[in-house]
C-alpha cells in the first residue's frame, strides 16, 4: 500500500502544470487531509462550515460528495446549518459551548468539523475548538490546515481543484489504495 504523501505527489504530477501551485504545498495538503481521512475512515460524521462568501461550495460538497450513482460507500456530511439553522447568529462562548454540547450529545463525539473560510470569520470558532478538526484555511496557519490566500485571484478554481484532490484521495483511501497513517 502507497503512503498518502507519496500518492498525493504521483496524483499531482499525474494532473499536470495547472495543479503545480498544489505540488509546492503538497507537505501542509497530505498532513492535514490524511489525517481527516483517517477520521472518516473511522467512521465519524464530517460537519462542514464555511464563511458565507464560501456558501457556494459548500453547496457542491454537499451535492457531489454523495453523487447520485455514488461509486464508493455515503459519507456522513453535513452543514452545521442544518444543525443548527441560527449558527450565524449565535455568538459568545457560552452558545458556542451550547451547540457543541448538542452535536457531542447527537454524534457521541464521532465527528469532526471541516471548515473552509477565512481564519478570522466568526464561523470558524466552534471548529478551532476541536483539535482533531480540518481546515482550509486563508490567510492564517493553523494546525491540522491547509492554507490558502484570500486575495488570490485565482481561489475558486484552486477550491475546486483540491476539492477534486480529496475526492480523488477518499477514493484512494475507502478502497485500502493509499496509507493514510503513515
Amino acid at each position: 500500500m502507497v503512503e498518502f504523501a507519496q500518492w498525493s505527489l504521483d496524483t499531482l504530477r499525474e494532473e499536470g502544470a495547472s495543479l503545480s501551485w498544489l505540488e509546492e504545498h503538497r507537505f501542509d495538503w497530505a498532513t492535514s487531509t490524511s489525517l481527516a481521512l483517517e477520521q472518516i475512515l473511522d467512521g465519524k460524521t464530517i460537519i462542514l462550515i464555511t464563511d458565507e462568501k464560501r456558501k457556494w461550495l459548500e453547496e457542491y460538497i454537499l451535492s457531489n460528495i454523495n453523487a447520485q450513482k455514488p461509486d464508493r460507500p455515503l459519507l456522513p456530511i453535513l452543514s452545521i446549518d442544518s444543525i443548527f439553522a441560527h449558527f450565524n447568529k449565535a455568538s459568545g462562548g457560552e452558545m458556542m459551548d451550547m451547540i457543541e454540547d448538542m452535536i457531542s450529545l447527537s454524534y457521541k463525539e464521532d465527528y469532526f468539523f471541516w471548515y473552509i473560510g477565512c481564519g478570522d470569520d466568526k464561523r470558524s470558532d466552534i471548529a478551532k475548538r476541536k483539535d482533531n478538526s480540518y481546515f482550509w484555511i486563508f490567510d492564517e496557519e493553523y494546525s491540522n490546515s491547509f492554507m490558502l490566500k484570500s486575495y488570490d485571484k485565482n481561489l475558486d478554481i484552486k477550491l475546486l481543484q483540491i476539492y477534486r484532490q480529496f475526492d480523488l484521495a477518499l477514493n484512494a483511501a475507502l478502497f485500502g489504495e493509499v496509507d493514510v497513517t503513515s
